[in-house]
């Protein structure tokens, strides 16, 4: 499900992120996003130089599989 507030759509992004002043630069946390708000979020987390990477939730859990 995304993760923009109040939003119930099925996810189809994960960005990938992190808060350097928080977390080991290897840590990832994530959110999930629709196409709708892919780009919202996206912008939320680039102006803070958290955002790392955004891929299909589809590559993510393939990533995920592989040992």
């Amino acid at each position: 499900m995304c993760s923009a507030k109040g939003c119930r759509a099925d996810a189809v992004w994960v960005l990938a992120w992190n808060n350097p002043k928080l977390h080991t630069p290897d840590r990832r946390k994530t959110w999930l996003a629709c196409e709708e708000h892919r780009e919202h979020l996206s912008s939320f987390l680039g102006v803070r130089d958290f955002l790392k990477e955004v891929v299909t939730l589809t590559e993510w859990e393939s990533r995920a599989d592989t040992p």
